[in-house]
């Protein structure tokens, strides 16, 4: 550790300001070519700054002046926000990089990014010349040069740095809301931005040199926008005056790597993720695409020795603003990775530590994880891992997680409804603040792990928590007593996949080694441990990729969090809140309490039609694809019934009475449910919330496909329609039952019959789903008109809607609309869409604890 503080101290050093010497021809000097009416600036005067790309600003006028000594050599531009706006948007770490390089045209310096993702890799110069010329690059800037000497061209790079690089304007003024469950929806727009410049300047403070990098930042102001917007419902979040928005960005010239990085193949079995080009050179009987990983060089001292220290290790650094507890629990998450560095055959090969004071996280050379405040629910923020890679190869050169302020709450929250753990005159146990630690410490695993190369495994849950890039739900059970135990909520330590996956990745082979066949074979020992990597892709189809379950078989799992859940809600009380908290905020508490099964429903209702597959190669032995057997399927079609019978969705009449409507100062918000009877409190919509997630998944249009294609190939598989008619047999068709929980029974019936005309109105599903639908709608309507004369006033009125309701769709099924049910308030700590980044093959994202993808900006 003192060792590379003292490293770092002494390239502060280096860049510290001195005053330019006189320069022969550029302090006095006309511009080659230039106007010879334009004054030449004179360097005199100005402060030098030292380092890659030499540069001196003037105070007078606030203007840099950038020496051009390395015209057509090829270099990193890195570019990033200091600061963001703080409402889910533009933040801080944002970033994206790409290849760039100067170039002289006739009176100009061009600043150019060269095409990197088609190559013809060949000493024949008439080829890569054919390639280049067929395809477009950029021209990013463009410059006229106000002096020139020995070799080496001045020029104004003001207007560079003080422009928005990040594309801010087209990125403000839009706030949404996402989730499992949640559709997203346009918040009101916060008005369209321009900058301006009179309010805009380079901020010095922040614009440095170093050996290899030389770094710029510009203060931002853009100016418009909507005062009126209230994107959160709790008044404008972008700025204190909405109408100026005023942000620090960041932009780095880069010294690209050396040439002794060796590129490691591609394989879809690796969890890696990947780095790829166009080999237009590449002879017929090769793939055109050349795939690589993306990861961190690391080299051995001793590469032939079993464990050997790093050349250099793989040093991370956490954000200083990070509180404590926090940021303790953010390193030792972290520092989880050497565990599987050192099964790769290293020692102390990856460490992390708090940033050194005055350190920039901006700077290129840190791998850094920046704690993130946002205005809105903090909470809710969303939290991702970046990697920025050399374009030419994919090796990493730095790692940026981004993690969102006060995600540990949202466990607590979770932990305040499991335990009721405010009991007059009673300590309150630590456990939860413990719990919200142990994830805090499992998200920084997660995080880092994309930075290192890493995507998801969704489907390291089955195998004993295998892997911290899954997404985990706290695991609890029920005590002999009744109480919640959440003692083991979160795992602890790397996980057994992802030694694995290090491994294959990192291991540095004595010399002589094939590396292909080296790599295969720990692939064929990973398969034979029983390990499968099922990421992103596995979606609403595979048993055993799910996002937030826990347990090895999903069916079973589910109904032990429903037995759980049934214990929590019937003792659930004013114990779920501290002293002095109004009632009402006892909503809060239950909201994840009530949907604690919510991740579940979905991991369980894979199993319906559901596919096992891998990613197989030819010949690895992997089973392929595999039919979920129709016994399972059938059990997991109960399971989800019985997430929506009437004695699951009801709350005690006692907890019910103990929530009255919202006082001042505490409003309704994304937290807590929606509902149809105005200020108070309503059970029937919170229930309707919770019963259209499983109607949702059981009546999807995916779903019902696989259903009858699997079902014609094979008869013993559950068909759409018996499917169909199970669900209306168990809701519809099932005795009344009469009270609170009959208003429940009569809500899932509305539920069932929305569902099932949605799918016979959805035009992107084949017309075997539609026609199916319609045949189950069609027996129904035949149903409901025999029972009319004989059902009391209140089914029949149920009845009569519903009749209506298909009358509607046969008018004009494409106009047709079905009310929307009551969407659940978000369940996993996002509730923000994610933001992508530029160049495919220059930034990994993979999103930890994302929904949806990040937009190129």
């Amino acid at each position: 550790m003192k060792l590379y503080f003292k490293i770092f101290l002494g390239l502060i050093a280096l860049s510290k300001l001195s005053y330019a010497q006189n320069l022969p021809s550029m302090s006095r000097g006309k511009a080659e070519n230039a106007d010879s009416k334009a004054q030449t600036p004179s360097t005199q005067n100005m402060k030098k700054y030292e380092g890659y790309f030499d540069f001196y600003y003037d105070e007078k006028s606030g203007k840099v002046y950038l020496e051009v000594d390395k015209l057509d050599t090829e270099f990193l531009y890195f570019r990033s926000l200091s600061n963001g706006v703080g409402n889910g948007g533009p933040e801080r770490g944002q970033a994206a990089s790409a290849l760039a390089k100067f170039v002289k045209i006739g009176p100009k310096i061009l600043l150019v990014e060269p095409v990197t993702n088609y190559r013809a890799i060949t000493t024949n110069a008439d080829q890569i010349k054919a390639v280049e010329n067929n395809f477009a690059k950029s021209v990013i800037f463009g410059f006229v040069p106000v002096s020139y000497s020995g070799g080496k061209y001045l020029i104004d790079l003001t207007p560079f740095i003080i422009r928005d690089s990040q594309y801010i304007t087209a990125r403000l003024g839009v706030a949404r809301v996402s989730g499992p469950g949640v559709a997203n929806s346009a918040a009101p727009s916060a008005g369209s931005y321009k900058l301006d410049e009179t309010r805009s300047m380079v901020y010095i403070e922040n614009t440095k040199n170093f050996p290899k990098n030389t770094e710029f930042e510009s203060l931002l102001t853009f100016t418009g926008g909507n005062p009126n917007a209230n994107p959160y419902g709790r008044g404008t979040d972008v700025a204190p005056d909405p109408t100026a928005i005023t942000i620090n960005m960041h932009q780095s010239f880069v010294e690209l790597p050396d040439a002794d990085y060796a590129p490691r193949k591609f394989d879809p079995r690796s969890a890696f993720g990947m780095f790829s080009y166009l080999d237009f050179s590449a002879p017929m009987t090769e793939q055109i695409e050349k795939k690589f990983i993306r990861r961190h060089r690391l080299q051995k001292k001793d590469p032939n020795a079993a464990q050997s220290e790093a050349v250099k290790p793989i040093m991370y650094y956490v954000d200083r603003g990070a509180p404590e507890p926090i940021k303790k629990a953010l390193i030792d998450g972290g520092a989880w990775w050497n565990q599987a560095f050192e099964a790769a055959g290293f020692k102390n090969a990856f460490q992390i530590q708090e940033l050194p004071e005055g350190a920039d996280p901006m700077d290129i050379r840190y791998n850094v994880v920046n704690w993130i405040t946002r205005s809105g629910n903090p909470a809710r923020g969303f939290s991702s891992g970046a990697s920025f890679v050399d374009p030419r190869t994919g090796e990493i050169i730095k790692g940026v997680v981004t993690l969102g302020s006060d995600r540990h709450r949202q466990d607590y929250l979770i932990a305040e409804g499991l335990l009721l753990p405010y009991k007059n005159g009673k300590t309150v146990s630590k456990e939860m603040e413990e719990m919200s630690l142990a994830r805090i410490r499992q998200l920084s695993a997660h995080e880092i792990g994309h930075t290192l190369g890493f995507n998801h495994n969704f489907a390291a849950s089955s195998k004993d928590r295998g892997s911290v890039m899954d997404y985990p739900y706290p695991k609890f059970s029920m005590k002999a007593d009744g109480s919640i135990d959440i003692s083991d909520a979160y795992a602890v330590g790397i996980g057994s996949w992802d030694k694995r996956a290090v491994m294959w990745g990192y291991t540095e082979f004595k010399k002589g080694t094939d590396e292909n066949v080296a790599l295969d074979n720990i692939m064929k020992e990973t398969l034979a441990q029983g390990f499968i990597y099922i990421p992103d892709i596995g979606g609403n189809a595979h048993p055993s990729s799910h996002q937030w379950d826990d347990g090895e078989n999903p069916i079973d799992q589910m109904t032990h969090i429903m037995k759980v859940r049934r214990k929590i809600l019937d003792d659930f009380s004013e114990n779920a809140i501290p002293d002095g908290q109004p009632m009402a905020t006892i909503e809060e508490v239950l909201v994840p309490a009530y949907l604690l099964h919510r991740y579940q429903i979905e991991a369980v209702a894979k199993s319906i039609g559901g596919l096992y597959f891998t990613h197989a190669v030819k010949n690895d032995g992997q089973v392929v694809t595999r039919m979920v057997e129709p016994k399972e399927q059938w059990r997991a079609f109960e399971s989800l019934m019985s997430t929506i019978s009437p004695e699951a969705l009801a709350l005690p009449e006692k907890l019910i009475r103990n929530i009255p409507p919202r006082p001042s100062g505490y409003p309704a918000s994304v937290e807590t449910f929606k509902g149809y009877t105005g200020p108070t409190f309503d059970p029937i919509a919170a229930a309707e919330s919770a019963a259209s997630l499983s109607l949702s998944y059981m009546l999807d249009s995916e779903r019902a496909s696989r259903l009858i294609e699997y079902n014609g190939r094979d008869s013993k598989n559950p068909s759409f329609i018996e499917i169909a008619d199970k669900l209306i047999a168990g809701t519809w068709k099932a005795p009344v039952v009469e009270g609170y929980k009959g208003e429940l029974q009569t809500m899932v019936n509305n539920q069932v019959i929305r569902y099932l005309l949605v799918l016979a109105a959805n035009t992107s599903t084949s017309e075997v789903v539609r026609g199916q639908a319609l045949y189950e709608i069609e027996n129904l309507k035949q149903w409901m008109n025999s029972r009319l004369a004989s059902v009391k006033p209140a089914q029949k009125a149920n009845i009569l809607f519903a009749l209506s309701q298909m009358e509607g769709f046969k008018v004009d099924p494409n106009k047709f609309q079905s009310p929307a049910p009551v969407v659940a308030p978000p369940g996993a700590p996002i509730g923000m869409p994610a933001m992508d980044f530029l160049n495919n093959n220059s930034v990994l994202n993979t999103g930890g604890e994302l929904p949806c993808s990040y937009n190129n900006f």
